[in-house]
């Protein structure tokens, strides 16, 4: 089967990519007005100022006051006006025509809402409620997501919605809530600026949140110990005071051999064990199995740099440990990250400054956009859609019966699993691109293509719309506000910039207007994002993540307000204009599960150590595919490439995937750099420039995932799932390279088009 319904270069031709290299900005462009708002990237959310004039953003201007960035930002931050006025701006509905070069053709925009309605009104008539499912995105607002959820389960009465941090930050999720009760970054990222050590794993920060660096370099300033863990000497590794070159997919074996020498040494705070957690001894006992050598043998790490990291960390009085996806992209994620948090709770370095714990959030609202019901197993305020006691208060707020709402549903690959046996006939997506970001994608590509319907909710024809049958006009983040939650867990306010052009609409319009035409708009008939934040604040209070004592008044007021933030005081009942909560776990804090007893989010009070053990992973190295592949990001590309494979100067500083090779498994190979090389799993083969670099392991090859077709990353990845959290392995799969005969097809059909 062809990989699309029609002619490529056609495709591209009216839709994209194409590249804005417009230059506006300049002093020369005085602008109606700056807004202050934030950038569309990353999870954290630096604060920007954008010039406007007329209805286009031109350029922008630094946010110093921002605290978070104090107006730095990253290549992507300060080209990301770019995307605006763009040439493939969707600025009308389209329907899918096979009859047409490109596949689409123009249809007004209430004749695309009335077939997207008539369409699930059929299958669900014909095939019940389950039949339609809904995929939403961690970059829409917290507003949008908690929309979406409701209009799954309210409107369509689905149980099948999840998102695309299912690719993101469920594994440091699972973990989170497994050993604090709550799922939040602990504190401040400024709480890193004074402290003594400082433990990076699996997070190439300089490329992926460069702000981030900013404050590593800061806390280099006044002293503090670098510990980087990785299988690529990442730039923040090369100044670092210790280099971890582990193998991947092997952290929580380092973890509990780390964990073993300071059990030993006698380096944990053994009061704080004994008065704020439980599991201690079976985590010891576990970790008492993995000895100096076992440890090294299993992780490719010195037995020395073991010693001197466990030295390092267990000695220090201050310290802060973050992770991002290098080790919670695993079928073994849950694990990985539970070993971070031992180490965290045996040092005993929680609840108080310049010491604490955190995951670095992927996406524009990873951290908003988890908390609030567009995962399958949850409801808003980070309540769980199997309790029936956080079941009936939403239905309370919702106005339905709570019988009436859907139990959980599946995970988002799960959910094509479904597509692709007939379970599911539609689908409905937002600012999701599952045919270049899901692993083992070529199979997505083969369930798209079996839907009975698909519509698509995004600004630009991503590769997944391709296959839609309804493209619906959506908003670009500064054509709209709305609220995210940033990295430290800071609610911020995006500010609306400009009005959608064309036939273009809000997402949250698109989705109350698929709902009225459904006939179905109970609970569909907000006039504003303001509107659907008050209803939110009033579904999160209680929960775990409380937002009821957050406006948008009081975020503007104070740059951001860290959750959980109250209405009313949690002991007393009285109304409160409470300032939110900047760190968590601090002595004589809040604890709402248990009333008020004890620190962390159970009925004790008490953190839990979880025994994180460690599994080889799925289609690991072997025999006949002999190398490891790892994948991740680039600085200057994000995510599937929608946005930034559009943004010219973006696509200059890195305008093709390359494969990363260490020279000497380079000159075994007889590659050379430059040279085309194909790497090739039990999946599937990309053929790619060598980069020949020396700052990567002698087994491991390494490869952006942000194209797409012939060039995607995610041909070669292994849908392997952790059992917990259901995040797919991307980090590590068995390949195997070679010198490549030929250059591959692409590379003439990109010097065409040039």
């Amino acid at each position: 089967m062809a990989e699309l319904p029609v002619n490529e270069l056609s495709i591209i031709g009216a839709f994209g990519p194409h590249l804005s290299a417009k230059t506006r900005g300049t002093s020369a462009d005085d602008p109606d007005k700056l807004v202050k708002t934030h950038c569309c990237f990353c999870g954290q959310q630096c604060g920007i100022q954008l010039k406007v004039r007329g209805n286009e953003v031109i350029g922008f201007e630094p946010w110093e006051d921002f605290p978070f960035n104090r107006g730095m930002l990253c290549p992507k931050g300060v080209k990301r006006y770019l995307q605006g006025s763009h040439p493939d701006r969707l600025l009308h509905a389209l329907a899918r025509d096979p009859s047409q070069p490109s596949g689409f053709r123009n249809i007004g925009y209430d004749d695309a809402i009335a077939k997207t309605a008539a369409e699930i009104a059929r299958i669900q008539k014909e095939h019940g409620p389950s039949s339609v499912a809904v995929l939403g995105g961690a970059s829409l607002t917290t507003e949008k997501t908690y929309l979406l959820g409701k209009f799954a389960r309210v409107c369509l009465k689905t149980p099948f919605i999840d998102y695309n941090g299912r690719l993101c930050m469920v594994s440091a999720g699972a973990a989170n809530k497994k050993s604090f009760g709550i799922d939040r970054t602990t504190n401040p990222w400024s709480d890193m600026v004074g402290t003594e050590v400082i433990w990076v794993a699996g997070s190439n920060v300089a490329e992926c949140s460069p702000i981030t660096t900013n404050y590593i370099w800061q806390a280099r300033e006044l002293g503090a110990k670098v510990i980087v863990q990785d299988p690529r000497i990442t730039p923040v590794a090369r100044t670092c005071d210790i280099f971890v070159p582990i193998k991947p997919g092997r952290d929580a074996a380092m973890f509990a051999g780390v964990l073993q020498l300071m059990i030993e040494n006698g380096w944990v705070d053994e009061a704080f064990i004994d008065q704020h957690t439980t599991g201690f001894d079976a985590v010891a006992a576990y970790c008492k199995t993995w000895d100096v050598a076992r440890t090294a043998e299993a992780t490719g790490v010195p037995a020395r740099t073991i010693h001197a990291v466990a030295e390092l960390w267990g000695k220090a009085k201050s310290s802060f440990l973050f992770h991002a996806r290098g080790i919670e992209h695993h079928s073994n994620g849950v694990q990985n990250a539970l070993g971070t948090i031992n180490l965290v709770l045996a040092s005993g370095r929680l609840g108080r400054p310049k010491s604490g714990y955190g995951t670095i959030v992927g996406q524009a609202n990873g951290q908003g956009g988890r908390e609030h019901g567009q995962k399958c197993d949850q409801l808003p305020g980070w309540r769980e859609i199997a309790n029936p006691e956080h079941r009936q208060y939403i239905a309370s707020v919702w106005g339905v019966e709570e019988k009436d709402i859907p139990g959980p549903g599946v995970d988002a690959y799960e959910l094509f699993r479904k597509i692709d046996k007939g379970e599911i006939k539609a689908l409905i997506a937002i600012c999701f691109n599952p045919k270049v970001s899901l692993p083992d994608n070529q199979f997505v590509t083969r369930a798209l293509e079996k839907l009975e319907f698909f519509a698509a909710i995004d600004f630009f024809l991503n590769d997944t719309a391709l296959h839609a049958d309804i493209v619906l006009p959506g908003s670009l983040q500064e054509e709209d506000e709305g609220t995210v939650t940033q990295v430290e867990g800071r609610v911020i306010k995006i500010n609306k910039a400009v009005e959608c052009p064309g036939e273009a609409r809000q997402d949250w319009i698109i989705i109350q207007d698929i709902a009225r035409a459904l006939g179905r708009p109970h609970g569909f008939t907000f006039d504003s994002p303001r509107a659907i934040f008050e209803e939110l604040r009033v579904a999160s209070k209680g929960g775990v993540a409380d937002y009821s004592g957050i406006t948008y008044e009081k975020i503007e007021r104070q740059m951001g307000v860290f959750w959980p933030c109250y209405s009313h005081d949690p002991k007393s009942g009285e109304p409160i204009d409470h300032a939110g909560t900047p760190r968590l776990f601090e002595p004589g804090s809040y604890n709402p599960v248990a009333k008020g007893a004890g620190r962390f989010y159970f009925a004790d009070g008490k953190a839990r150590f979880n025994v994180a053990e460690y599994r080889d992973p799925v289609d690991d190295a072997s025999a006949e595919f002999p190398v490891y592949l790892t994948t991740g990001r680039v600085v200057s590309q994000f995510l599937s490439g929608t946005q930034t494979r559009r943004i010219g100067p973006l696509v200059a500083q890195y305008p093709e995937p390359r494969l990363e090779i260490h020279p000497r498994l380079a000159e075994k190979l007889g590659v050379a750099d430059g040279d085309w090389a194909t790497c090739e799993t039990r999946r599937g083969a990309i053929t790619l420039r060598a980069m020949v670099v020396t700052t990567i392991r002698p087994d491991t090859v390494f490869i952006p995932y942000h194209w797409t077709g012939p060039k995607s990353a995610n041909r070669l990845t292994v849908a392997a799932q952790d059992p917990i959290s259901k995040i797919p392995q991307y980090k590590v799969c068995g390949c195997r390279v070679k010198k490549a005969d030929a250059a591959p097809e692409y590379a003439s059909r990109l010097e065409a088009q040039q």
